[in-house]
Order: C-alpha cells, then sequence, then structure tokens
C-alpha cells in the first residue's frame, strides 16, 4: 500500500550553511498552517545577501490592519497580488505537486509557470498556467502551447545558466515518458541553446509565431547574467511581452554543482539594473518584468517590486510551504516528503494537502505585503514598482549601490574568512567519478558561505540570447593549452605537484596522468622545466627544481605565483603590467593553489590571465578522507572529472576553446559586492554593470 504524504515532517537540523535557514523555514510553515501573519517577516539578520543590507526608510516592521489594494492587472489575468509560482516540471516534482500548485493558482487568483516537460490531463484546462517552450520541447505540441493563458520560452535558468534541463533516468517513469514522449529509464537532458534561437532576429520570429499561433502573451525566461540589461532590453524590443529573470541560487531538480555555484550574479541586481535599461530605452511601458530566485516572503517581494519588478516568482518558498525539508535529494527521486520523488506508486503526494497549505501561504504572504504597504502609506501595490527613493542600503559597495542606485549609508569592505575546503564535493568526485549533481539553490559564496578569498566575490557569465551556449554534453569544447610557445600541450590548464605526498598517493597520481596526458609535478622525475622563475610574495626567486612528469622535457620562462592573502591581485597586476608593457605573451603565468572549493576557481583564475593552475597534490590526498583504497581508480577520477567540468563551465559560457577565449577574459566575471577598488584594480565589473 502507497505511504500518503499528507502532514508536515519534522525538518532536520542542518549540518551545513544554507541559505533557506531554519527561522525562515519556520515562517513559512507558520503561514501555511494558519494563513495569517503574525508580524512582517525580516530574514536578513544575519544573511549576507545584497538584498538582505537593503532596508525601506522609515518603515516599521509591526504588522497592522490594512486596506491596501495588492490586486493588479496582468496580461489579461486579474491577479489578488502579484506573485508567480515558479516554474517547476511534471518530472522535477512528482505529479501531484504539480496539480497542487495550478489548483492553489486558480483558489488565490496567481498564475503559475508548468517548467518544462509535457502537461498532466489534470492541469491542461487551467487557465492560470503558463506552459513553457524550452529547448527539447519534450511533450509540448499545438494542443499544449494553446493551454493557459500564457507561454514561456526558456533560454535560462539561474540554477544553470547557459546549460539545459536534466532529469536523470532514474526518475522517468512509465507516466513521465508518455508526458515527455521520451524513452524510459534513459536521462533527460535539454540542449543547452535552442536549435532555432542562436539570436535576436530568431528570438524575434519565434515569439511571433507563437503568437500567431496562440493568441497569448509570450515571455522570455533567462538568467541573470553579466549582460541582462543588454538581454532585457533586447527581449522587450523582439516582441516579447515580458521577462521571468532568474537569480543565481535560484532552487531546482537537479544542477551541477560547480555551474550553480560559479555562474550567474543575484537577481536584486538583475532587475535593478534591467528596469533601469528599459527606462531608459523607453521599453519600460506595457513591458513586465518577473523576478525569481530566492525570494522568501513579503519582504523579499516588496524590495524588489521597488527595485523594479512587476511580480515575484516563489519556487522554493512553494515547496516548503508545501512540506519540503530541504534534504537537497531532489534529483535522486528518494524525496521523503514526496514532492519530487520517483513516480512509482510507494509514495504519494496528498493533493488537497498541498493545495491547502500554498493557498494559506500565498494568502498570508499577501497580508504581509499589504502590512507593508500600509507602514510605506500606500493604497496599492502599484504605487510601489519601481520606487528605488523609498530603500537604503548598509554595508554594501559602492558599486553594488551604483547598479541598484540607491544610496548606501556605509561602504562595505573586504572580509576574508578562513579557507573551508569543500570536502564533500571533493570526495564525491573521486569516488564516483562523476560530476556532483545537487538540488534545491546554492550554499555557495558570497551570498550563503562567507568568501575568504577574492574569487569567491567573482561570477561567471553564462551564455544566453547575445551568444549561445554551447552543448558540453553532445558537442567538443577544446580545454587543452600550449606552453613554453607551444612546445608543450596540456590536455587541460592542471598540473598537480605530488612531490610532497606519500609514495603511493604520488604513484596513483602518475599512473592516472598517464591515461589523461596530464602533468603531475615530482622531483624524482629527471624530465621537466629548466627555466621557472617563481613570484612568491614580491620576490623573484630562480628555482630549477621542479620537475614535471610525461608532457614535461622542454624549457619553460615564466612566473609561477604562489599562495598568499591577496594572491590573485598578485597574478592579476602580473598580467595586466605584462601586457601594458608588450611582453605578456613571452611569458607563461602559473598560478599555485593550496586550495580548491570547486572547478569554478581554475575558471576565475584562468580569465584573471594564468595560463595553468598547479594543484597542491594534498588537494587529492585530504579528499581521501584517510582511504587509501582504489587509488589508481580515484587518481583517475579526479582528473578526469576536473577537464569534464573544466568543459561544462565552457560550454556554459559560450567558450569552445579555453585557453584562447578564457585566458586574461575578465569579461567574463563580474564581481558581486566587492570592494569597488578592488574591482577597479583586477579590471572586472559590478554585476548588473553595463
Amino acid at each position: 500500500m502507497a505511504n500518503i504524504v499528507d502532514n508536515f515532517i519534522n525538518v532536520p537540523n542542518q549540518k551545513e550553511e544554507d541559505f533557506w535557514t531554519g527561522s525562515i523555514i519556520e515562517h513559512i510553515r507558520e503561514l501555511a498552517y494558519t494563513g495569517k501573519p503574525t508580524g512582517i517577516f525580516n530574514p536578513s539578520d544575519s544573511g549576507n545577501r545584497i538584498l538582505d543590507k537593503i532596508y525601506f526608510k522609515n518603515m516599521p516592521l509591526d504588522l497592522r490592519s490594512t486596506l491596501a489594494d495588492t490586486e493588479v492587472n496582468f496580461k489579461g489575468l486579474k491577479l489578488s497580488v502579484p506573485l508567480y509560482l515558479g516554474d517547476m516540471s511534471f518530472g522535477a516534482l512528482s505529479g501531484n505537486p504539480n496539480i497542487a500548485i495550478a489548483r492553489a493558482a486558480e483558489i488565490t487568483k496567481t498564475f503559475a509557470g508548468t517548467g518544462e516537460g509535457g502537461l498532466l490531463p489534470e492541469i491542461r484546462d487551467n487557465r492560470r498556467i503558463y506552459v513553457q517552450w524550452a529547448s527539447a520541447r519534450f511533450g509540448v505540441d499545438y494542443k499544449t502551447i494553446n493551454s493557459g493563458s500564457g507561454i514561456v520560452i526558456k533560454i535560462g535558468q539561474g540554477a544553470k545558466p547557459g546549460i539545459g534541463g536534466h532529469l536523470p533516468a532514474g526518475k522517468v517513469t512509465e507516466k513521465i515518458s508518455r508526458a515527455r514522449r521520451i524513452p524510459e529509464n534513459i536521462d533527460a537532458i535539454s540542449p543547452a541553446p535552442h536549435h532555432d534561437i542562436y539570436s535576436i532576429e530568431d528570438l524575434s520570429q519565434r515569439i511571433e509565431a507563437l503568437k500567431i499561433a496562440t493568441g497569448k502573451p509570450v515571455f522570455v525566461k533567462v538568467a541573470a547574467t553579466n549582460y541582462i540589461p543588454y538581454i532585457v532590453t533586447g527581449i522587450a524590443r523582439s516582441g516579447a511581452d515580458g521577462v521571468i529573470i532568474d537569480g543565481q541560487g535560484a532552487g531546482t531538480g537537479a544542477t551541477p554543482e560547480v555551474i550553480r555555484d560559479n555562474l550567474g550574479i543575484p537577481i536584486e541586481l538583475a532587475v535593478a539594473a534591467s528596469h533601469d535599461a528599459l527606462v531608459r530605452e523607453n521599453l519600460r511601458d506595457k513591458f513586465r518584468i518577473i523576478a525569481a530566485g530566492r525570494v522568501t516572503g513579503a519582504l523579499d517581494a516588496a524590495k524588489l517590486y521597488a527595485l523594479g519588478a512587476d511580480v515575484v516568482s516563489m519556487g522554493t518558498a512553494i515547496l516548503i510551504s508545501m512540506g519540503c525539508i530541504m534534504v537537497r535529494k531532489c534529483n535522486l527521486g528518494f524525496c521523503p516528503t514526496a514532492l519530487t520523488n520517483k513516480i512509482d506508486g510507494k509514495r504519494i503526494y496528498d493533493v488537497d494537502f498541498g493545495v491547502n497549505n500554498i493557498v494559506n501561504f500565498i494568502t498570508g504572504f499577501r497580508l504581509e505585503l499589504a502590512g507593508i504597504l500600509d507602514n510605506l502609506g500606500f493604497n496599492s501595490i502599484k504605487e510601489l514598482t519601481g520606487r528605488k527613493d523609498l530603500l537604503a542600503a548598509k554595508n554594501i559597495s559602492k558599486g553594488a549601490a551604483d547598479v541598484l542606485k540607491i544610496h548606501a549609508e556605509s561602504n562595505s569592505t573586504i572580509m576574508l574568512d578562513d579557507f573551508k575546503p569543500n570536502k564533500k564535493y571533493l570526495n564525491e568526485i573521486i569516488t564516483k567519478g562523476e560530476v556532483p549533481i545537487t538540488s534545491m539553490g546554492s550554499t555557495a559564496s558570497p551570498e550563503v558561505a562567507r568568501p575568504s578569498r577574492i574569487i569567491d566575490f567573482l561570477r561567471l557569465d553564462g551564455a544566453q540570447v547575445t551568444r549561445p551556449p554551447i552543448d558540453p554534453y553532445r558537442e567538443n569544447i577544446d580545454t587543452s593549452f600550449y606552453l613554453a610557445h607551444g612546445r608543450i600541450k596540456i590536455p587541460m590548464p592542471v598540473i598537480i605537484d605530488a612531490s610532497s605526498e606519500p609514495e603511493d598517493v604520488r604513484s596513483s597520481l602518475y599512473w592516472a596522468s598517464m591515461f589523461t596526458g596530464s602533468v603531475i609535478v615530482d622531483k624524482s622525475y629527471k624530465k621537466g622545466f629548466k627555466k621557472m622563475t617563481i613570484l612568491k610574495n614580491g620576490n623573484l626567486l630562480v628555482k630549477n627544481n621542479i620537475r614535471y612528469g610525461p608532457a614535461g622535457g622542454h624549457g619553460l620562462d615564466g612566473f609561477i605565483i604562489f599562495p598568499e592573502k591577496y594572491q590573485e591581485l598578485r597574478l592579476s597586476d602580473l598580467d595586466i603590467n605584462l601586457k601594458n608593457n608588450g611582453t605578456r605573451y613571452n611569458f607563461d603565468l602559473l598560478v599555485y593553489l593550496n586550495n580548491l572549493r570547486n572547478t569554478g576557481d581554475i575558471i576565475k583564475y584562468l580569465a584573471l590571465g594564468a595560463d595553468t593552475i598547479i594543484l597542491n597534490g594534498g588537494i587529492f590526498t585530504d579528499a581521501l578522507n584517510n582511504n587509501y583504497s582504489n587509488l589508481n581508480e580515484k587518481a583517475l577520477n579526479f582528473l578526469i572529472v576536473i577537464r569534464r567540468e573544466l568543459a561544462l563551465i565552457a560550454g556554459a559560457m559560450g567558450v569552445s576553446n579555453l585557453q584562447y577565449s578564457v585566458t586574461g577574459n575578465r569579461e567574463l566575471m563580474r564581481g558581486v559586492n566587492l570592494d569597488i577598488d578592488i574591482e577597479s584594480r583586477i579590471k572586472v565589473d559590478e554585476a548588473g554593470s553595463l
């Protein structure tokens, strides 16, 4: 007999830092229980987001009895509150939760996205749904796109900019197979680009075709990335009715951890910059902005409305209101709450339970938002959109304040915590030999984990609209690098220094390098670079005793930059100075890393000017966690997965060749709340900058 989930399960103690803290989850559940707020919830007490540091000037946080109007007319729909129940597909969710969300949208007079994949019969006739047109077009036909009230062309999403959707094979059961029209038990991986949308002109044609076919409004969903103001104005000129901007850290069913934690920018910077660009270009009238990504409640929403959003989208918060306990196993299909589990009849989510919870949560959200409007002296929600003059901030950088165009009472200076290695990620790499996949939003720096290095403030770009991504699952990405003026070719810009590791570890890494063509540093090998200048703590030292493995044997003039507190500044200064005096390409710049959070670190150092990264072999040894079994296999996994992740990030950025497109290309990065003097020195703009 199936286990019917019709009650809340206790939330387990959080063992790691998480954006969705116990207090946030408790507040969402309280609204879902009662439908009545007890006060205006402020999640920002300990938050690291820029949005947490923004506040309404002279606004109390007490809740009053209010008559403020939260209703809006939105593209033919009358909304009780400007709220979109985010795009979550049938497959990512287990069916009944999709039905509950669609029914709750009808009851509360909000609206909901269907996400990628086919429509359930129980959802198809609901009017308050927006059907998604994604790159794979799973289960999409003429009848599908004529369901609901609108269409969303999904170009990107905040959890994984530049790559397509991924429903693991284990979750592709018979029901999913029929709805999506795909084989059972095979990974459903969407192409990174739409293969009929490679330019703004292509997008314009697709928007027009869908409007002619359906007569419905068409929105375009994109991830918040470096060029978001240009992307949004381009979408507006293409005839779309609006845009859904999905910020970094947004939740999803399955995303590569290395993409989630390194690509994309915060929603607050993206919305503010996009709103201003549309106003400047006289494109704002009738064009609507939906803001998504880590919206926890009414106060977050109110801030985003004031920054320029017309509607906010909630995904993870809706799941929490339905009973989600944030175990981050959505992609595996074993969800204890039956929200995201494999559809096998063993555990079933109760639709009525879900509908009741969502309706209560939205009712409480609406009342809390009305209380905020009342405290601001407004009679309607329409008075709030774009009112940046009501906002101020504390402890954000000047660059962030300039993008937001709000007053900052004090500018933050760089604060670095001690480095905490990501042992869970590294151990998964070496034991499974696969790119780690995760769920339910990012826990990375600078918005959750405290930054410990300058690169923790830097975010990489995701290709979309202005340039297409390259599908790393189906297309070739060249990760090889030439050093020593082309005399040495290595398969990826990574060298492992195993010279100080135990003999068995050193031997395994060397064995693995034979299969991958990788380079291993080991003093016991006689081949090596003969001329190497080492830059350490500002001093130039000559050192000739570092020896390289299979790819060695040629002389090399260059610099090795050893670890120090602001190693990124040393690298960037050297790269820029050598370029300025015309000698940059006479030398190779090698950066020595003692720590690695994930492969995104390597890409960031390349973009700051490095030609290759030397990883301390202790990174691999620490990942073993004192388990020295199957060393050869683990060493091989380590090298293979790093190379795969380099290709995955490159493809997501729209780059087919790492060396010629990434090295020294700072335009691929943006700073997030990083000290403006440091941004200026390394020549990286603030996220959202034009």
